[in-house]
């Protein structure tokens, strides 16, 4: 172990590694446009970089500026977001471009304390905006960040408010007089690339001379601990009910609760069993015929989901009240318009696109 480094010498040295050996080629760091640099602080919650990359441009493209986003339906944005997960990302994102364009005329608050007044803008996302931006001195102090302070200056991982509140003054007291651009990017960067959980990269980082982390030998292999409960998996029935008519086939959603598992999208609606999915078929129309489609397999942060297609043909029942029936009718191309979980976009793409996914053999049904 070493003596621990210098804070004097740790934005320098930072800066030095960041402009030699960073990232500078990611597209929200060739704009100081506060809306494109929000997006991305917002989408990078959470999500890796090579993930947010799939999603970032495409959703620019389709909501180019706070303005046309704010004045999107909030189905359209949860439709763009679809896959990315954590959505409440999304309805928040929503929700502060209203707030920008309604309480400060379409123009984001240049301070950090201001933007910390918008939806789904914390204390560090909002430091981030303010440096990028409008050139303020301000220190960030997400997950990675606060894995990097703790390991390069041996303090505790945040647990309680003193502790927070100690590592927010290392990080201030650390803040460099200039290229504060290159030192907030600098710390994204070693917590993303090197200064990882597990497998640091420590014989690649700036600081490995003088870490108090032993930086010439790779971490131990971390203790056994007691055996972990097994992942969860839940098992639904998805009722995907269908209408075949001259104008193309229908079918039905229904947009969940806001809380739980995929809040506020519209999905195909699950059910324990097969008996309960028929049953609620039987309210929206007589039932012409079935088939079960192959199982899909999703995986949540905190468990797995095992979804059972369960394909239903209806006649429809004239005069069911879309309200009343807690759900609606749409074509394939309306619902794919919609905010739709990753797995049933999938089932409804690739119905559209003509290549189905095969149906289940008979020992899946049920």
């Amino acid at each position: 172990m070493s003596g621990g480094i210098d804070p004097g010498s740790f934005a320098p040295r930072l800066v030095a590694w960041q402009r030699t050996h960073g990232r500078h080629d990611l597209p929200w760091q060739l704009s100081r446009d506060p809306y494109r640099v929000w997006v991305s602080e917002i989408m990078l919650q959470q999500t890796r970089v090579d993930t947010v990359l799939r999603y970032y441009e495409p959703f620019l493209r389709r909501f180019p500026d706070v303005r046309a986003l704010a004045a999107a339906e909030l189905d359209q944005v949860l439709a763009q977001w679809s896959g990315l997960g954590y959505y409440r990302r999304a309805r928040n994102l929503h929700a502060c471009a209203r707030q920008v364009c309604e309480l400060h005329g379409g123009e984001f608050p240049r301070s950090r304390e201001g933007l910390e007044q918008l939806a789904g803008i914390g204390r560090s996302t909002a430091a981030a905006i303010a440096a990028f931006c409008f050139g303020r001195r301000e220190a960030i102090l997400d997950a990675n960040v606060q894995r990097v302070l703790a390991r390069a200056f041996a303090m505790p991982r945040p647990r309680d408010a003193a502790s927070l509140r100690a590592m927010w003054e290392r990080a201030e007291s650390l803040l460099p007089a200039t290229a504060l651009d290159a030192y907030t990017q600098g710390l994204m960067d070693l917590g993303a690339t090197l200064c990882k959980p597990t497998q640091p990269d420590c014989l690649l980082c700036p600081f490995a001379a003088d870490c108090p982390r032993d930086a010439t030998v790779p971490p131990p292999a971390a203790a056994k601990s007691p055996r972990r409960a097994a992942r969860r998996t839940l098992e639904w029935v998805l009722l995907w009910a269908r209408s075949d008519e001259p104008a193309g086939p229908r079918v039905w959603l229904q947009r969940r609760d806001p809380q739980g598992i995929w809040p506020g999208l519209w999905c195909l609606p699950g059910h324990d069993d097969a008996s309960q999915a028929l049953a609620r078929a039987a309210q929206l129309g007589e039932v012409l015929r079935q088939r079960a489609r192959a199982p899909l397999r999703h995986v949540l942060t905190h468990m797995d989901l095992l979804l059972r297609p369960l394909e239903i043909w209806l006649r429809a029942h004239e005069g069911v009240a879309d309200a009343d029936a807690g759900g609606a009718w749409f074509t394939l191309e309306q619902a794919l318009a919609l905010g739709l979980p990753a797995p049933v976009r999938k089932l409804l793409a690739a119905e559209l696109d003509g290549n189905p996914v095969e149906a289940a053999d008979a020992g899946e049904q049920g």
